[in-house]
């Protein structure tokens, strides 16, 4: 199935019933009263985040949603019942936003998580509202209130801890087939991967993370060159980017070094917070380098791409170096977990002459 990560849909809440004028009617009664009832509220639009979707492809085909509308009110004091509510399915990671300003409305975060993206509207009031000791037949009531209508673009970034990049066949969908669950298409030859793949590394009992791979970038990415550019938005909630690097292009005058700046160039034109996520030097294929090279060619890379980072030697296709790589970064992800889960204690620097852990403290 294509991965679809964008979808242009029209809602609309159903509108209130209308409230009822009505008057009681029995025998021996001249002078029953009113009885008119409310209507009944229209039908909310809500949005659901389902963790077991992965695309926006249903949007592409329906694009119109409407709840019901609320029922009359009627006499003998009965109201309307409310419409039906509808509930959209979405994948986690999806944005909400007002496709005629451009706002951005909701996002879908957590699994299960609900929200009102459009309220139905109220009900009208019946005549039974307006009776009063002056007003003792009243002949008043109110329409019901139409329901949001809105004009919505739908944007999915996928929810990853960490995301690859590099060159068209640098070999991120064989590191992700090695290290997850996920099976990408893998072939010898450019942009195999046409759209994002997730998969699931396991680490060890209650211990994983999610890795995400996107189509290559090419120099001109950032300017729309390429298939990679259109992904990009999904590296953005990312805690950790692996930069993968073809150590034994086939083409002997390709130089690894200015592959790998031009995909750092792009990131930065792209999105300058994108370009500060920590980020790793990933080395691969190194199985195709001989062992007595192996240092030396490293060794070169480093110091001429002036990286002072993080740097791991793997070969995805025998595994060679990727078990120490997904051991890393898990430590890595959880504490980036914990950071931003741990509360922020402010400590009064007064407590800095009782206890020396508080010194340098900023006041409260």
């Amino acid at each position: 199935m294509k991965f679809v990560d964008e979808a242009y849909i029209d809602i609309a809440a159903g509108d209130g019933g209308n409230g009822c004028v009505s008057f009681r009617h029995e025998k021996y009664k001249e002078f029953g009263g009113p009885n008119g009832g409310d209507g009944g509220r229209g039908g909310h639009v809500f949005a659901v985040a389902d963790p077991n979707l992965n695309t926006l492809v249903d949007f592409r085909y329906s694009r119109r949603y409407e709840a019901k509308r609320g029922e009359h009110g009627m006499g003998s004091d009965m109201f309307g019942s409310a419409g039906d509510d509808i509930t959209l399915k979405m994948p986690v990671g999806t944005i909400i936003t007002d496709a005629d300003t451009g706002e951005v409305l909701y996002e879908l975060l957590n699994p299960g998580e609900v929200i009102t993206i459009a309220k139905g509207g109220d009900g009208g009031f019946g005549n039974l509202r307006f009776k009063s000791a002056i007003n003792r037949a009243p002949r008043q009531k109110t329409p019901g209130w139409p329901g949001e209508r809105k004009a919505l673009k739908l944007e999915l970034k996928v929810l990853a801890d960490v995301g690859l990049l590099g060159m068209p066949n640098a070999g991120k969908s064989t590191f992700i087939a090695a290290v997850s669950n996920a099976r990408p298409k893998i072939a010898d030859y450019p942009f195999t991967t046409l759209h994002p793949n997730l998969g699931v590394v396991r680490v060890g009992p209650e211990q994983s993370f999610v890795i995400a791979d996107i189509p290559g970038l090419i120099e001109g990415a950032s300017e729309g060159a390429g298939l990679g550019h259109q992904f990009l938005r999904h590296l953005q909630r990312t805690r950790l980017l692996l930069h993968i690097i073809d150590m034994a292009p086939f083409d002997d005058n390709v130089d690894p070094v200015a592959q790998a700046k031009a995909i750092v160039g792009e990131l930065k034109k792209y999105d300058k917070a994108l370009y500060d996520k920590p980020r790793w030097l990933v080395l691969n294929k190194l199985d195709m380098v001989p062992q007595e090279e192996r240092a030396a060619k490293v060794a070169d890379f480093v110091k001429r791409f002036k990286w002072k980072g993080p740097v791991f030697e793997i070969s995805a296709l025998t595994r060679e170096g990727c078990e120490a790589l997904i051991h890393a970064i898990y430590r890595h992800v959880k504490a980036q977990q914990v950071a931003e889960q741990a509360p922020v204690v402010e400590v009064d620097p007064r407590f800095a002459e009782v206890d020396p852990r508080f010194a340098g403290t900023e006041p409260g």
